[in-house]
């Protein structure tokens, strides 16, 4: 796992036991000082290492560069140029396992803070008149062809960017009744605010780009229809929305949720706001299973919500947790409990059906696969149990089936996931894919950067069909 070390510049938070309390944003951004000292820290590396590090291809010398000189604008422009969601991407990328991962700075010290600058850029722009950004964000002229995406996640959102700058009339198919996909219903409002996400959405819109919110593709309309409305390509963004279980005793009992149940009644239908009817259970102790994101996200907003303790319960140990650094980091800050090498083997519950505790097995570490995690192994008769009265399943998520069991020719893996080659082209011609519905659940970037490879792959197309 990555180093947890404090940063040479580091940003400035809001303190770890009154932030447990409250749905405000956690990090609060630089000053335009800090960015400018961060910003000269950057050697300008011949050969561009951190860029080869980014999967959209940030340019990201060049902007930090114009940051050092305090020309925050055309930092902005720069960063723009390739990437369509700064502010969101400067908040939640893993920075620290690309970009920065490949900076020279950090071979004998601190790596530059790339994702802070970026963020800094994105919010200083966002600070500039409404009129202006209008200005900005001035649609080129209609070329006359038309594309559709399905899902308003960041692969969609990066696809319909890429395009809109192309002069592509692009529409954007979203399911839920606002845009956004895991941006919103996901990630909570203390790692990435809903007005950010807003901002980025409505610059998209700037540019042309339109959104149709309570669009089930698959149910409300199928690709072929689309397709007969005249769009001569689709993308299909749609993400990985379905959970996975457990498949132990107990996960039927009242006080079980999927962490995507739990996470979406948080931040999308704003369960933590007294003036929101959404229901979610009141908890006293709550343990979230596994160790990725999705479980940090879970576990600090249950803190939030006003459970008395927290536990991630994770099968391995602390150097195999997948999630960041930085929020294991700060979920530790915040008083949640680690039961690291600890598996579930049950849910307990009472004669109500109500959760009343999680029984698991110790485990140990055997030995490590081609990957370099090692296999966990359960110890005979080790079992024991968490009292708790809420349990949250976060061990991953897998597409949802509905598109590609709804349209003909399209193929997908037994998981679900879609079949894309690496330019996004799926089975179907003229139907492109990318983000999660075709890895599973993965990062946001690595979404964003399939949604770009999939508009430079459908402007190839489109041009090709035209010369026929």
């Amino acid at each position: 796992m990555a180093n947890m070390n404090p940063k040479k510049n580091p940003m400035p938070e809001q303190e770890p036991l009154v932030r447990n309390k409250n749905f405000q944003e956690v990090a609060l951004g630089y000053s335009a000082e800090a960015a400018i000292d961060e910003a000269k820290r950057c050697l300008q590396c011949k050969h561009k290492p951190c860029v080869s590090g980014c999967p959209v291809n940030v340019r990201i010398p060049e902007f930090i560069a114009k940051v050092a000189e305090g020309e925050f604008e055309e930092a902005y422009r720069i960063i723009t140029s390739t990437n369509s969601l700064p502010a969101i991407c400067g908040r939640v990328c893993p920075q620290e396992t690309q970009c920065e991962a490949k900076c020279v700075r950090g071979i004998k010290g601190e790596p530059v803070g790339i994702g802070r600058l970026e963020r800094f850029v994105a919010d200083y722009h966002n600070l500039c008149d409404h009129n202006q950004h209008k200005e900005l964000a001035k649609p080129p002229e209609s070329n006359g062809h038309k594309v559709a995406i399905i899902g308003s996640g960041p692969a969609g959102l990066t696809c319909a960017g890429d395009l809109a700058r192309q002069g592509y009339e692009v529409t954007i198919f979203e399911a839920f009744h606002k845009p956004g996909g895991v941006l919103v219903y996901g990630i909570p409002e203390f790692r990435l605010p809903k007005s950010v996400v807003a901002r980025e959405i409505k610059r998209l819109e700037y540019f042309g780009v339109k959104i149709v919110t309570n669009a089930v593709i698959g149910r409300s309309l199928s690709i072929d229809e689309l397709f007969e409305e005249g769009y001569e390509a689709v993308f299909i963004g749609s993400g990985a929305g379905l959970p996975q279980f457990l498949n132990i005793p107990g996960e039927n009992l009242l006080g079980v949720y999927s962490a995507n149940e739990y996470l979406t009644r948080i931040n999308l239908m704003k369960a933590y706001l007294p003036e929101y009817d959404t229901p979610i259970k009141s908890c006293r102790k709550v343990a979230v299973v596994g160790g990725g994101n999705v479980a940090m996200d879970a576990a600090r907003c249950a803190k939030r919500m006003g459970a008395e303790e927290v536990y991630i319960v994770y099968r391995r140990s602390m150097n195999e947790l997948p999630a960041r650094a930085e929020e294991v980091h700060h979920a530790m800050e915040e008083e949640i409990i680690f039961k690291l090498l600890s598996n579930p083997v049950a849910i307990l519950g009472n004669d109500e059906g109500k959760v009343v505790g999680l029984e698991c097995v110790q485990m140990e570490l055997g030995e490590c696969d081609e990957s370099g995690r090692c296999r966990p192994i359960e110890i005979k008769g080790s079992n024991f149990v968490i009292d708790v009265d809420t349990v949250i399943i976060a061990i991953g998520t897998s597409p949802n089936p509905l598109i590609s069991s709804t349209t003909e020719g399209l193929e997908a893996t037994k998981w679900g996931c879609i079949v894309a080659d690496d330019k996004m082209a799926t089975s179907r011609e003229g139907v492109f894919a990318g983000g999660d519905a075709v890895t599973g659940a993965a990062t946001v970037i690595l979404a964003a950067g399939a949604g770009k490879t999939a508009a430079s792959s459908i402007v190839e197309y489109i041009e090709s069909k035209n010369k026929e």
